[in-house]
């Protein structure tokens, strides 16, 4: 943070002496300096922490570069942490290596200055690198700006625009999660969409850092969203308490997992129908064909097929797949 402070310390005096020097009060304010001095000025404190404990202050602060920056709000990291289980941004900031935080802040930069006039919809590179290559966010544009990482969830821009000599900032109302940094289950409870899911896994002790779904894996999971969950609630004419206090709920979530990580060209290259083990000792999936979207096929004949309708979210210890129904073992 030093370096932070002492940067800040420099750039206010220069402006103080623009300010009181010289007389031309029709001079035009002078554009901030750098976007590391723009951030520190405006009261983005955690993600100046983040980027100073992550090393970034050098590539922030370089007159030379022309970047395009989404900065969450100090709001935003407090809601990725406590959701995460840590007390506050400080602490989550704390608790994370430097590395680790320059791969989610790299995650936040594009490669060129881009107003929000000059963003399409689209993937956007960024300057996290991914197996190789720039991970992407994908850019929406109707009724403003948002910003979709990799955990489906999307980023509003609240303010567009913060200019600054090296590039432009745009201010964000969530932290955008990269792919290969969170876990399989960490992923899943970043996007609200899986709450069910998340709840269920918890409840049946499946969540374990040492043998669960928090291990080191890999692990594809095939994910059903809260409507896939309300739709077998439905069915089946029980609760979500019913559901959760089932003592064949540990076995339906083992169904939905694969060990390994499949990506979506993996599934699709597997000769077909195609038979998936899953962690569930003796119970597979069926994938019957290459038809997009691609759908799986559980062991209960009354269930709907259930479509994979998102892939490859790519976590630290495997991939998620998104489906549209809860796969149903057979009974034991």
């Amino acid at each position: 943070m030093y370096r932070w402070l002492k940067y800040l310390m420099a750039t206010s005096c220069v402006a103080f002496l623009a300010a009181c020097g010289g007389g031309d009060d029709d001079d035009p304010p002078a554009t901030p300096t750098t976007i590391a001095s723009v951030a520190t000025a405006s009261g983005f404190s955690a993600l100046v922490a983040a980027a100073d404990k992550a090393g970034l202050v050098d590539e922030l602060s370089d007159t030379s570069a022309n970047l395009t920056v989404f900065a969450p709000t100090d709001a935003a990291f407090d809601a990725l942490a406590t959701t995460l289980g840590f007390a506050d941004a400080t602490a989550m900031v704390a608790a994370l290596d430097g590395p680790t935080l320059a791969k989610i802040l790299s995650y936040h930069v594009l490669p060129a200055r881009k107003t929000a006039a000059q963003l399409t919809a689209g993937d956007e590179p960024t300057l996290y690198e991914f197996e190789g290559t720039p991970a992407t966010l994908a850019i929406g544009t109707t009724g403003g700006v948002t910003v979709t990482d990799e955990v489906l969830v999307a980023a509003s821009v609240t303010t567009p625009d913060v200019d600054a000599g090296n590039g432009v900032i745009h201010v964000i109302d969530k932290v955008l999660v990269p792919p290969g940094v969170l876990t399989v289950v960490q992923m899943a409870t970043l996007n609200p969409a899986f709450s069910t899911l998340v709840a269920a896994v918890t409840t049946a002790g499946l969540d374990s850092p040492v043998d669960g779904l928090q291990s080191a894996g890999p692990f594809t999971v095939f994910a059903p969203t809260n409507d896939a969950f309300t739709a077998l609630l439905a069915r089946l004419g029980i609760s979500a308490n019913d559901l959760l206090g089932s003592p064949n709920l540990g076995n339906i979530l083992r169904y939905h997992v694969a060990s390994g990580a499949f990506r979506a060209a993996d599934v699709l290259g597997l000769p077909k129908p195609a038979s998936v083990p899953t962690l569930l000792s003796g119970s597979n999936l069926t994938v019957p064909s290459n038809t997009l979207p691609l759908t799986l096929i559980d062991d209960d004949a009354g269930s709907p097929d259930a479509t994979i309708a998102a892939t490859d979210v790519r976590a630290s210890n495997g991939v998620i797949h998104v489906i549209t129904q809860v796969l149903i073992p057979a009974p034991n």
